[in-house]
């Protein structure tokens, strides 16, 4: 039962609170004639555990689904899985990105401010229950993330990177809303529960305007470019590469999980009885992505740009358990459920192995080679073997939390009948696996004079980063012997969706 704190509802209150936080710490930082930022990054490292407890509280006071807002916002297992997962990877990014400031005083104060409101857009698009919600928090979020890509001011790479997201985004967010404006105008309705309620007879769905599908592919378009898959993927690679390396990593994790939470949502609920409309659609991008992102990862020499097309290729195996949860008009738990587990497992690989990036420093500068990689075995063995490990679960080797989480997907699928796909995600995974193996091969295999090296990489690592490197590898080694609480998790949220 929905109840109120301080005149808000439940629903909202983590909202709220993400967004008070940011506006309390921007005038903080305003008063201030320090600009570094690391006190600041402890503050939101905080904020956020304290609006994780206040979400897991809410949660278990409140276990059903409630709506808020005339039906704006919604709460439910799903929302809650997602909010904590996102809440968990830009704590992870807030914690790397202390080590990343250092001597080069990178980390100004707007940083986690700008963390924290993209985290408030995030948010709202997991709970978003209208297309009035989801485009408000599609953009909160963008917004803040169009500064970030560009927030060292002195790199050129930082400022091309920050205008060609700014103006892809400005053009996906133009094709959503003319999308939307499209579902409105034919439909008379931009809420999630009146479109689901308007489109789940068959006798009805069988005499469709073709302007009404025309808004829902626009719509499934747009947020196609905020997953950066195929072929709305090109922004990423540059992006990627040109962005500061906490940011990047910020990229990889958090604003990806928030659009397939969005994404899933969206394809289930309101549009979830046009399924034999999009499914097709939603198909193609799955494999097409895991194509691309697993060819266009051989030939880069740039681990970030490397990382890059991974993420896409990931993005397609998030994708085909979404296209198995509705093959044949049929709702699949085992395919939202599969969504879920890739999701929390694809963020901690992520996060782990952008720790393990960011300490890629020689003399005290940041590198980003695959090369510079050459003979850390022998200098840092243990830095060697967490990234050795990470690069084999993101290549899905057993019996590393990578591993299980393509099991999962592969598993939805062929519950499906989605055999070739599965059949091209296991070819793409294999070919993934050359470039995985590659950077393990230079660590371990390579040596500084075989990459015209004077001195090795820096070996000094902080405490916030053992934190880090130490919790996912954890995780990634110790899924295969405690699965059970992710995977009762993950199929409560499913079920609470469909």
């Amino acid at each position: 039962m929905m109840f109120e704190i301080f005149g808000f509802s439940s629903v909202i209150i983590p909202e709220v609170s993400v967004l008070c936080a940011a506006l309390l710490l921007l005038v903080a930082g305003v008063c201030r004639k320090e600009e570094k930022g690391n006190v600041f990054a402890y503050i939101s490292i905080v904020a956020i555990i304290v609006l994780a407890l206040v979400i897991w509280h809410v949660a278990r006071m409140n276990p059903g689904s409630e709506v808020a807002l005339n039906g704006l916002f919604v709460s439910d297992r799903f929302t809650i899985f997602f909010k904590l997962l996102v809440l968990g990877a830009s704590m992870g990014v807030l914690l790397i990105s202390l080590d990343y400031s250092g001597k080069e005083k990178h980390l100004r104060f707007e940083y986690p401010v700008l963390i924290l409101l993209s985290v408030a857009g995030m948010m709202v698009m997991i709970s978003a229950n209208d297309m009035m919600s989801l485009y408000m928090g599609l953009e909160l979020q963008s917004l803040a993330l169009y500064v970030l890509t560009s927030i060292e001011r002195d790199s050129e790479k930082g400022a091309e990177a920050g205008l060609k997201y700014f103006m892809l985004g400005a053009l996906s967010s133009g094709i959503l809303l003319y999308g939307a404006s499209l579902v409105y105008g034919f439909s008379g309705t931009t809420n999630f529960t009146v479109l689901a309620q308007a489109y789940g007879n068959p006798q009805v769905v069988k005499q469709l305007p073709p302007g009404l599908l025309l808004g829902v592919i626009l719509v499934l378009v747009g947020l196609c470019f905020k997953l950066s898959a195929v072929p709305f993927h090109m922004w990423a690679p540059d992006v990627y590469e040109g962005a500061p390396k906490p940011v990047t990593a910020f990229f990889a994790s958090a604003p990806k999980i928030a659009a397939v939470a969005l994404f899933v949502r969206v394809a289930m609920h309101p549009f979830g009885g046009l399924a034999f409309q999009w499914e097709q659609v939603v198909m193609f991008v799955a494999v097409a992505s895991m194509i691309v992102g697993a060819f266009g990862a051989l030939r880069q020499s740039n681990i970030k740009r490397l990382m890059a097309y991974s993420s896409i290729a990931h993005m397609g195996f998030l994708l085909m358990g979404l296209a198995a949860a509705w093959m044949g008009g049929t709702k699949a738990v085992s395919g939202i459920q599969a969504v879920a587990i890739y999701s929390f497992i694809y963020v901690v690989m992520n996060i782990g192995t952008f720790a393990c990036i960011i300490l890629m420093k020689r003399g005290g500068v940041h590198v980003e080679k695959i090369s510079d990689l050459s003979g850390l075995a022998k200098d840092h063995p243990l830095y060697a073997a967490a990234l050795a490990a990470l690069m084999l679960s993101m290549a899905g080797i057993p019996p590393l939390a990578g591993f299980f989480g393509k099991l999962f997907v592969f598993q939805a699928a062929i519950k499906a009948g989605l055999f070739s796909m599965v059949i091209i995600g296991v070819l793409t995974s294999v070919v993934g696996a050359y470039y995985y193996l590659r950077v393990v091969k230079v660590m371990y295999f390579d040596s500084l004079a075989d990459a015209k090296l004077k001195q090795p990489l820096d070996g000094e690592i902080s405490i916030a980063m053992r934190l880090v490197i130490g919790v996912t590898g954890v995780f990634n080694v110790a899924f295969c012997i405690f699965p059970t609480p992710l995977l009762e998790a993950a199929k409560a949220a499913a079920q609470s969706l469909l």
